[in-house]
């Protein structure tokens, strides 16, 4: 697998609409598509829930149709990006609900409602996808698979 290049323009339009959900006290989630034509974000149709356990997303029915026909022959969803409340970790529910099963395919998570990407992808959780499980991509042993522009 190439090393994955994630453009300034895409980190910039899944931090604010990540700024924006958490205004609201919601999480959100998102995925990066990339190809011949360049890398795009793809934000689907989702409800935010707030409870007892805390926050989470639900991509809606509509969503996961707008994922499916967002993508196009040529293209390949490289990452799922989301954020998260506090601390940027993959969670159990995370874990449980991958959105992205291929070996090498990337987990970005966002810590504080999004305001963490303003610090850029350092300050993310990046996780790749090995075998069945996802392995943390700690600071400084990212490069060889995930780099900013």
């Amino acid at each position: 697998m190439r090393t994955l290049i994630l453009t300034n323009e895409v980190l910039a339009r899944a931090g604010a609409y990540f700024e924006d959900c958490g205004a609201h006290g919601n999480e959100g989630t998102a995925m990066i598509k990339d190809g011949p034509s360049g890398m795009a974000l793809v934000v689907p149709d989702q409800v935010p829930r707030r409870g007892p356990l805390g926050v989470s997303v639900e991509v809606t029915r509509k969503g996961q149709m707008d994922l499916a026909l967002a993508v196009e022959a040529d293209e390949l969803y490289v990452a799922r990006i989301h954020s998260h409340p506090y601390q940027a970790f993959h969670s159990p529910a995370d874990d449980a609900n991958p959105a992205l099963t291929y070996e090498g395919a990337l987990s970005i998570v966002v810590p504080f409602f999004g305001l963490g990407l303003r610090r850029g992808l350092d300050a993310c959780a990046v996780l790749r996808r090995e075998g069945d499980r996802w392995r943390d991509l700690p600071v400084g042993a990212r490069d060889r698979w995930v780099r900013t522009e």
